[in-house]
């Protein structure tokens, strides 16, 4: 063990690691990229992780950078789950659900808890967390907090933070902090602190006072966001100030989140799925238009196209065999509704009656069974992206664009004809309700060739998504892959404002440096690994 390890070990009560198996294992997430850590920390409590904070901070203030970088389980698609100093993994341990209000709803977990047991716990109860992810079964609600993740339900609900209300947060010199609604009285006496949190909270609003002009090139017209740091939330007309949106979807960056409160909402098992499917991609656009239009927005609206059913039915044949028969439609859209029995009839209705005008099928499930048959439909994107063949593998490059919703039929005009430049087999699915489309081109990264196209691909992609008043990731965040490109999506002066901000928070940059901010391509190029590979998500079969 390394003299670092060693004198961690005798300061933590968790567990450290530096053999070479463990380096290498977490030197991967769902990325593409390859970062190797020096030392592996399984932090037992917060305490653990005050003094592993206290301790980088001490060593920067010496000269010597080692960075710290907060992981769950690994999903994260942009690089954000790995570093190359101390890697802290809360899944071993901060796993717990803290306190749950059966009343309220309210509940405070640790960040390492499984997203996929806490929402069984919360439906025992009759309640749930509606931003899940996809990939909520295999991954952690502290990795959904730093990512902002959403999902399906998103159109519906909101982003993760929507849901959370108040966190406690080691900073990087090891204190704690706990984020809320401050009234200005609150926040009057926060600045008035002679603490690192004093400092914060001073240099935090001197900036937005000074900025506020710029503060409105933060606010795209898309309907959710995960690129840069979330500004705009933070001070309200009456004086409050709260930085719980600000730490959400920062990655890591600002602080090392040990404890998270979330509102939840009433479930309701019995649901509605609709699968309509179209002979023309621009019927479905159409469709998704007028179903935003109604009165009562749908639980989820998504896509799935032609190409991806082709795809994976020359993988696996059977997967829709008895859902859908060839020869596949152009699309096919998934649409849910949930809400209580009545109005959720009048609404599928509705809905049925609008298809009409537009779709060649429609069918609707209502219970389980047949909803789960249909949901095989959305639910290929994982032989998609999980299907490898001689080194070629789907990768996640460019897969998280989002545009404004009246743009989708542009959106997807250029996603295909980008495809066709590139001679990539367009296979597009997604959030099409929010104009959120993923797409994943199969490459083989252990070719030099392949590794530039990559990046060629990523900066034309982008451009588009950009021309059409977008953002580069919808809910995927930042991360390595993403941060060269801010600067395009809000400008020069804006990034700087970014900057400023991770400055005030992480003045040694200690804190998962190389994510979010301060990262040109050339600094991730020679990070790109060359065998690409989800080996350690395959329990789950990993969905997008």
């Amino acid at each position: 063990m390394s003299k670092i390890g060693h004198y961690l070990q005798q300061h933590v009560v968790g567990e450290v690691l530096t053999t070479a198996d463990a380096r290498r294992y977490f030197s991967t997430d769902a990325s593409i990229f390859s970062v190797t850590p020096s030392t592996i920390v399984y932090p037992r409590n917060e305490n653990d992780v005050r003094k592993l904070t206290r301790f980088t901070w001490q060593l920067a203030e010496r000269g010597r950078i080692v960075p710290l970088t907060a992981r769950g389980s690994g999903t994260d698609q942009s690089g954000a789950a790995i570093g190359p100093g101390i890697v802290l993994v809360f899944p071993a341990h901060m796993n717990r659900i803290v306190e749950l209000d059966g009343k309220s709803g309210v509940v405070t977990v640790e960040p390492g808890i499984n997203y996929g047991k806490l929402q069984q716990t919360l439906q025992t109860h009759g309640r749930f967390l509606p931003p899940f992810p996809s990939s909520l079964e295999y991954s952690t609600v502290g990795g959904a907090v730093a990512n902002n993740a959403s999902g399906s339900l998103s159109l519906k609900y909101g982003d993760t933070r929507t849901f959370v209300r108040s966190l406690r947060v080691v900073l990087a010199n090891g204190e704690v902090i706990e984020t809320g609604r401050l009234s200005k009285r609150e926040f009057n006496k926060k600045l008035g602190l002679a603490t690192f949190e004093g400092e914060i909270y001073r240099a935090v609003d001197a900036m937005l006072e000074e900025n506020q002009a710029l503060l409105e090139k933060l606010d795209l017209p898309v309907t959710k966001n995960t690129a840069g740091y979330e500004l705009l939330q933070i001070r309200h007309n009456d004086g409050s100030f709260d930085l719980t949106p600000l730490f959400v979807g920062s990655q890591g960056t600002l602080g090392v989140i040990t404890e998270i409160t979330l509102d939840t909402e009433p479930h309701n098992p019995q649901t509605s799925l609709i699968m309509a499917t179209f002979d023309d991609i621009a019927n479905a656009e159409r469709a998704v238009i007028e179903l935003r239009r109604m009165r009562e927005l749908p639980a989820s609206v998504e896509l799935v196209d032609g190409g991806m059913l082709e795809q994976v039915d020359a993988y696996n044949p059977y997967h829709l065999k008895g859902v859908l028969e060839k020869p596949f439609p152009r699309a096919v859209l998934l649409i849910s509704y949930d809400n209580p029995a009545k109005m959720q009839k009048r609404l599928v209705k509705q809905a049925l009656k609008m298809l009409q005008k537009y779709a060649a099928s429609a069918v609707v499930a209502n219970d389980l069974e047949n909803q789960e048959r249909l949901q095989k439909v959305r639910d290929a994107s994982a032989s998609l992206t999980a299907h490898s063949e001689n080194g070629v593998m789907a990768v996640p490059i460019v897969d998280d664009g989002i545009v404004p919703i009246e743009k989708i039929g542009k959106y997807i005009k250029q996603v295909y004809e980008f495809c066709l430049r590139n001679h990539i087999r367009p296979a597009v699915w997604g959030h099409v309700g929010d104009a959120n489309l993923h797409l994943q081109p199969q490459l083989d990264l252990g070719q030099v060739g392949d590794r530039q196209k990559a990046f060629r691909m990523m900066d034309e992609y982008y451009k588009i998504v950009l021309s059409l008043g977008g953002s580069t990731s919808g809910e995927h965040n930042d991360g390595r892959l993403r941060a060269p490109y801010l600067p395009y999506v809000y400008g020069n002066e804006v990034y700087a404002m970014f900057q400023k901000v991770k400055q005030i928070f992480d003045p040694y940059g200690t804190l998962n440096p190389g994510v979010k901010v301060n990262v040109g391509l050339a600094d991730i190029k020679p990070l790109v690994r060359e065998e690409y590979g989800l080996n350690h998500l395959y329990d789950h079969l990993p969905r997008l």
